[in-house]
């Protein structure tokens, strides 16, 4: 299916700065609301859903833009973040979402590289150490003020940025501890969806199944076959909810101008099985890769 040529993309790229960023902020996953112009991570979250690609000029313009905030010669635009350092977690935010498109670019791979060195100690015993983590953290990050101790959950590795960051990273040997750990994590964050992958949603036909399933895609880009192995159960649960023609209906429910629609109406409940069906064929595909 082709979605770049439709209403949603036409509208994200009209929205596109000359610069290469999007509305006043970088930072935020949250679904879109009708007050806020959308931000620059919204806008490449989208438009990755819908199948752009850096080879795209609205990508290559945004990924020029973020090469430039991490080499100092434009501004993040949008608040820091509160109780921790803002520079390491810019960094992070950033890095990671340029690799979602290339992994070409040298300052985001150095950054993975720190956090690859950090989350490699953390569980080189093959189980997760918190203490080497955070040891680890201060003497390569060297954050600039003493706020991780305390506030962890902020730089914690079972969320969006540093999973996102490390796939196809981090050696096998760690890589499969660290999949084990965030896997079974009770606290990890994927903005819009948190806790245990292990724990599958109740309702198929749900936006928490939906924001679960965006998870689930997330774990799809580490390579390791563990890792796909892992998740097969979720292949299994995808296709119990499979329709009497084989094709899969999550209902008009998870429309949240994110994950759906991609379809330019949803009017016609066709469209709902036929963008329900790409999207969750591409991650029945990725599991068994």
């Amino acid at each position: 299916m082709d979605y770049k040529s439709g209403k949603w993309a036409a509208q994200i790229i009209d929205l596109q700065r000359d610069d290469g960023c999007w509305g006043d902020n970088f930072h935020t996953l949250s679904d879109p609301v009708p007050k806020c112009p959308i931000t620059t991570e919204q806008a490449l979250r989208r438009l990755r859903i819908l199948g752009f690609t850096k080879e795209d000029n609205v990508i290559a313009k945004a990924l020029s833009y973020m090469h430039d905030c991490l080499a100092g010669k434009k501004t993040v635009p949008g608040g820091r973040e509160k109780a921790t350092d803002g520079e390491i977690f810019i960094e992070l935010m950033i890095a990671a979402w340029i690799r979602k498109f290339t992994r070409d670019d040298v300052l985001a791979n150095n950054i993975a590289k720190k956090w690859n060195a950090v989350v490699s100690t953390a569980f080189r015993s093959g189980e997760y150490d918190p203490d080497a983590y955070i040891n680890t953290f201060y003497e390569i990050m060297k954050p600039a003020y003493g706020t991780v101790k305390r506030t962890k959950q902020l730089f914690r590795i079972e969320c969006f940025y540093p999973i996102s960051l490390l796939a196809g990273e981090i050696d096998e040997s760690i890589e499969k501890a660290y999949f084990d750990y965030i896997m079974n994590s009770q606290t990890a964050f994927y903005y819009g969806h948190s806790g245990a992958i292990t724990r599958l949603p109740n309702d198929f036909r749900s936006k928490d199944a939906s924001r679960y399933l965006a998870a689930v895609e997330l774990y799809c880009e580490y390579p390791n076959k563990y890792c796909k192995d892992s998740l097969k159960f979720v292949a299994d649960w995808i296709n119990e909810n499979k329709n009497k023609d084989g094709n899969w209906d999550m209902g008009r429910k998870v429309k949240d101008g994110v994950y759906f629609p991609l379809s330019d109406s949803w009017r016609d409940a066709n469209c709902i099985v036929q963008d329900c069906t790409y999207r969750i064929s591409k991650i029945i595909s990725a599991i068994r890769s």
